[in-house]
């Protein structure tokens, strides 16, 4: 028997919300009754997303990569709304090169943003969703990159292999308050990150894909829905691939 996921009431903050699959993640949530506060430093963007959303879901623009940003996007988010329900850190950067040609600019670029913005936010939500005394779902978006490494991406990888690791570790620490902390990790999908990507080497991600084609960003919001939902509630510190069966690894 399937049972409708139903979240009205609650209270969704969903960073990376102007593009991708923050924003079909925004758009799940809203749909299935939540007030969304859409964040990305994509300020037009994230005010398309909360457009599509409507009343009373807002738009904030923040750069996680600015502890004092993330600070106080959190006292907005929570004078408008209050405490936050459920956490989705979906937030994401990449540049696909060989790692010969990195430079450091990068590496601290992809760990500000992919390990430190999940980690920023977290933090600064726990902090008062503690003092409240309230529960959270929090659901981390990695990348099966950070599970069996990706040619192109090596500290791409290991900062999406931090976020699952910080997932794991936080819902050791979160599991004796009922917060749950999980992980979804996406395969190849079809978003903006990957327009930068040569036709030919799509073409070539699709054919090593099992069911022959990119996710689509509303796959990967069904699996966030999921440990959002009271579906999850038993669900903590776990990681779910979402690739297609590309990579069908423990």
């Amino acid at each position: 028997m399937s049972v409708a996921i139903d979240l009205a009431g609650h209270v969704a903050v969903v960073t990376g919300a102007a593009s991708g699959i923050g924003r079909a993640s925004a758009l799940s949530l809203a749909e299935a009754g939540a007030t969304v506060a859409a964040v990305d430093r994509d300020a037009a963007g994230v005010r398309v997303t909360a457009e599509r959303i409507a009343e009373p879901s807002t738009a904030h623009v923040a750069d996680l990569t600015d502890p004092a940003a993330v600070l106080a996007m959190r006292d907005e988010v929570i004078a408008a709304h209050g405490i936050p329900n459920v956490l989705v850190n979906a937030a994401g950067w990449d540049r696909i090169e060989p790692f010969m040609n990195n430079d450091d600019e990068l590496w601290q670029t992809l760990t500000a943003i992919n390990l430190l913005g999940p980690v920023r936010v977290s933090h600064a939500f726990l902090r008062a969703i503690l003092d409240a005394d309230a529960e959270v779902r929090i659901v981390n978006i990695a990348s099966d990159a950070g599970r069996v490494g990706s040619s192109g991406e090596t500290v791409y990888a290991a900062s999406k292999g931090g976020v699952i690791a910080f997932t794991k570790s936080l819902a050791r620490e979160m599991a004796p308050r009922r917060i749950n902390v999980n992980c979804v990790c996406p395969g190849p999908t079809n978003t903006p990150l990957l327009d930068s990507v040569p036709e030919k080497l799509r073409a070539s991600l699709e054919k090593t894909i099992p069911f022959r084609r990119l996710a689509e960003p509303e796959e990967i919001a069904d699996a966030v829905l999921f440990f959002a939902s009271d579906q999850a509630r038993y669900i903590t510190g776990q990681v779910l691939s979402v690739s297609g069966g590309l990579t069908m690894a423990g």
